[in-house]
C-alpha cells in the first residue's frame, strides 16, 4: 500500500517536471522595432547664417576676412536672417538714416573696436527710442581674399554688431543681418585707406 503511493506520488512529480520544462522553453514574444531611417536626421549649416532649407553651409578656405563658413543664396551673398522672426524683410525695404553710422573693423577681423563701441552706443539710443523702426547690418569687406571667405566674414562683423547691440537693450527680433562680403565697396581704389573704409558694418532702417 505504502509503495502504491510512492509511485503514484513519483509519477505525480515527474509529470509536473515535465510541464514546467516544457514551459521553460517558450520563447518570449517581444514586439519588433520600427527599421532606422535610412536617411540622416537632418541637415546641418556650418556656423553661418543659413540662406535656406537644405543648403549647407561653406567653408572659406583663404585669408582676407577671417571668419566661419557661411550659407549664401543663389545671387552669392549671405541670406538675411532675423532672429526670433519667422518672415525675413527684403534688404530693398530698409533706408539708410544719418543717426546710425558705420562702423569699421581691423583686416580679417570682427572684433568690435572701442572707438566704434562708442558709434554702436549711440546707434542703440536712438533705436531705442525709435521703437517702431527694424534694423538691417550690412557686414562688408574689401577685396582681398575669395568671395566665399569675405561672404563668411562679412556675416561675423554683421553678427558681432547685432550681439553688441542687444547687450545695449535692442531688441534681437528687431534685427536682421546680411553678408555682401565685397561685392559692394564703399571705395574702388587699391589702397589701405580704401581698404579700411570697405571694412564696415552699415546700417538700415523700415517701419515695421
Amino acid at each position: 500500500m505504502h509503495m502504491r503511493r510512492g509511485l503514484i506520488t513519483m509519477t505525480s512529480l515527474l509529470i509536473l517536471g515535465v510541464a514546467v520544462t516544457g514551459c521553460a522553453k517558450r520563447p518570449a514574444t517581444t514586439q519588433a522595432a520600427a527599421p532606422a531611417p535610412t536617411g540622416a536626421a537632418g541637415a546641418t549649416t556650418g556656423g553661418g547664417t543659413s540662406s535656406g532649407a537644405g543648403m549647407t553651409a561653406a567653408r572659406p578656405t583663404q585669408p582676407g576676412g577671417g571668419g566661419a563658413g557661411t550659407s549664401t543664396g543663389p545671387s552669392g551673398t549671405a541670406a538675411a536672417q532675423t532672429p526670433g522672426a519667422t518672415a525675413r524683410p527684403s534688404p530693398k525695404e530698409f533706408v539708410a538714416v544719418p543717426e546710425l553710422r558705420d562702423i569699421h573693423f581691423d583686416f580679417d577681423k570682427y572684433d568690435i573696436r572701442p572707438g566704434d563701441a562708442k558709434t554702436l552706443d549711440a546707434n542703440a539710443s536712438w533705436l531705442k527710442s525709435n521703437p517702431g523702426h527694424l534694423v538691417l547690418i550690412e557686414g562688408h569687406c574689401d577685396e582681398r581674399g575669395t568671395n566665399e571667405y569675405n561672404l563668411a566674414l562679412g556675416e561675423r562683423r554683421a553678427k558681432s554688431t547685432m550681439n553688441y547691440l542687444v547687450s545695449q537693450g535692442v531688441q534681437a527680433n528687431r534685427i536682421t543681418i546680411i553678408s555682401y562680403g565685397e561685392e559692394r565697396p564703399a571705395c574702388t581704389e587699391k589702397t589701405e585707406d580704401c581698404w579700411a573704409k570697405n571694412r564696415r558694418a552699415h546700417f538700415l532702417v523700415k517701419p515695421r
